[in-house]
């Protein structure tokens, strides 16, 4: 349970760090804001045509008597929205460091060089282009596996009891496994860890994840505040990232310590 507490002080650590960093936080609102719009975008057109694309999905449901095939259609409707917008939810995080991938590069650099007892960053050798298409095959994975989850929750909704009350806080959890693992990839992929040597570290320490990924997660199925609060998320997960490799970091009166020293009581 001190992994639960100390997650939850990451993500509370990275909100004050950008804080304290004006500059950075307003760079960091860019990236949010484009991802907003053009979600915004889809789901706006998707409201507008959707009905349409239903109703051409459906040509078997022309000859039903009335209300029958307005009421299916309408049903189908409204769960096409529902889950493009679980999907939304699900792939804000990995679209949104995909758009400002050198946004957040420079941000979590600039959080490692301030708790570095020695003033430096962990810096890839690789070049921009490599790094490009490495942010972006990683987040298009996570999109992918994200998207299987949300077909999978939203379905076990219709389940009687189980998918009102069980379901939706499975959804919470698993969102924020996600979110963390899309959140720490900045600061690690940075370190050359790889993808599956990320998903063994984040599996190494779950408690940890879902301390700093499930309030995330709540907090980000309130309109808008994905966007504001997504740089201190990077900066926070830059923070655990230091913790899960054991990485020495610099408190606020200048003392190195061991990033695990967080964890107790």
């Amino acid at each position: 349970m001190r992994d639960l507490g100390a997650g939850f002080r990451y993500l509370l650590r990275g909100q004050k760090w950008v804080g304290r960093h004006g500059r950075q936080y307003g760079f960091g609102l860019l990236p949010g804001l484009i991802t907003l719009v053009l979600y915004a975008g889809a789901l706006a057109a998707l409201a507008l045509w959707g009905s349409g694309l239903i109703d051409w999905a459906t040509p078997f449901a022309d000859d039903w008597a009335d209300p029958w095939a307005g009421l299916f259609r309408g049903f189908l409707t409204a769960v096409l929205f529902a889950l493009a917008l679980l999907l939304c939810v699900l792939t804000f995080t990995a679209m949104t460091l995909l758009v400002g991938q050198p946004f957040y590069e420079s941000l979590s650099e600039r959080v490692d060089r301030d708790v570095s007892p020695d003033g430096t960053a962990p810096e890839s050798d690789l070049p921009l282009w490599r790094e490009l298409w490495i942010s972006a095959r990683d987040s298009l994975r996570i999109v992918a596996r994200a998207a299987v989850w949300a077909v999978l929750l939203f379905a076990l909704g219709f389940v009687p009891v189980a998918g009102q009350t069980v379901v939706p806080v499975i959804g919470v959890f698993v969102t924020g496994f996600f979110l963390t693992e899309e959140l720490t990839a900045v600061a690690l992929q940075r370190r050359g860890v790889e993808v599956r040597e990320r998903l063994a570290l984040l599996r190494s320490r779950k408690t940890l994840v879902w301390g700093f990924g499930t309030p995330l997660a709540l907090a980000f199925l309130v309109p808008f505040v994905a966007v504001f609060l997504m740089p201190g998320a990077v900066a926070g997960a830059t923070l655990m990232a230091r913790d899960l490799t054991g990485e020495e970091t610099e408190d606020g009166d200048g003392a190195a310590k061991r990033q695990e020293d967080v964890n107790a009581p």
